[in-house]
């Protein structure tokens, strides 16, 4: 079983961690794209991403700032470096050893600029995600760039890790660079409900959250069986048999 995840837009490249991490797999289509940032303008850029001045001016300096070679002063594993809504439920700083090493086999994550990434990989400063309309060469944005990349490599890790099992835990966005046709496996997309007023409804904030609640629940207890994500309790969830199929897992929280 392997889960997936979105990225972040906030980072943490300050906090010191002591794990030891493993290089991107695909550091050589990343600088590809970097390369292709870098000739950006920051007001391209505040256009492109749909961003402020502000943030533009910060992101700029970030894609000149890339290097090519391992720079640990400059980057950090990603699971540790995302820490958006997701990663506050995945709270990956707390793993030991073991469940560290269960991570980088059975959780990855999806990203627009490095395509797909283990939680251990270092990863350096950047903001570029799945939807922006960047044309690469003959792609006219990064959904077409990482198509093949994104699919075959899930393949050889669902193959490696021994089932065919992909929970999916991304947002839409970035479930969209996951070619479901040449995906060699089944796919578990889960639903994460809270009562408000008067009705179950999915609230973005908490539903992002549980989503790193999963994924952290299937690290902490070594899922390896679809069945047994569904004694997952984490902060009041309970699991829904009536609103589940054989492909939905659905959750409430009252």
């Amino acid at each position: 079983m392997i889960a997936i995840v979105s990225p972040a837009k906030t980072l943490d490249f300050e906090t010191p961690y002591t794990l030891e991490p493993t290089l991107p797999r695909f550091q050589k289509e990343a600088l590809q794209l970097i390369a292709v940032l870098k000739e950006k303008s920051e007001k391209d850029i505040e256009s492109l991403m749909s961003i402020s001045e502000k943030l533009a001016t910060l992101n700029v300096e970030r894609y000149h700032n890339f290097t090519k070679k391992k720079n640990p002063a400059h980057s950090k594993p990603a699971m540790l470096a995302f820490q958006g809504d997701v990663y506050q439920g995945l709270e990956a700083d707390t793993f030991s050893d073991k469940e560290v090493a269960f991570a980088q086999d059975h959780f990855r994550i999806l990203s627009g600029l490095y395509g797909i990434l283990r939680p251990l990989d270092l990863i350096q400063p950047y903001r570029l995600e799945m939807g922006t309309h960047l044309k690469v060469g003959e792609n006219k944005n990064l959904y077409e760039f990482w198509k093949d990349v994104v699919a075959k490599t899930l393949n050889k890790d669902l193959k490696n890790q021994g089932d065919k099992v992909l929970v999916n835990l991304a947002s839409v966005e970035y479930f969209k660079s996951v070619d479901k046709d040449q995906l060699k496996g089944k796919i578990i997309d889960v639903d994460f409900k809270d009562f408000k007023s008067g009705q179950y409804k999915i609230i973005s904030f908490y539903a992002k959250k549980a989503r790193g609640l999963m994924a952290r629940y299937i690290i902490k207890n070594q899922i390896s069986k679809v069945e047994d994500l569904k004694g997952f309790d984490y902060e009041g969830y309970w699991y829904d048999e009536k609103e589940s199929t054989d492909s939905l897992l659905a959750f409430k929280r009252d």
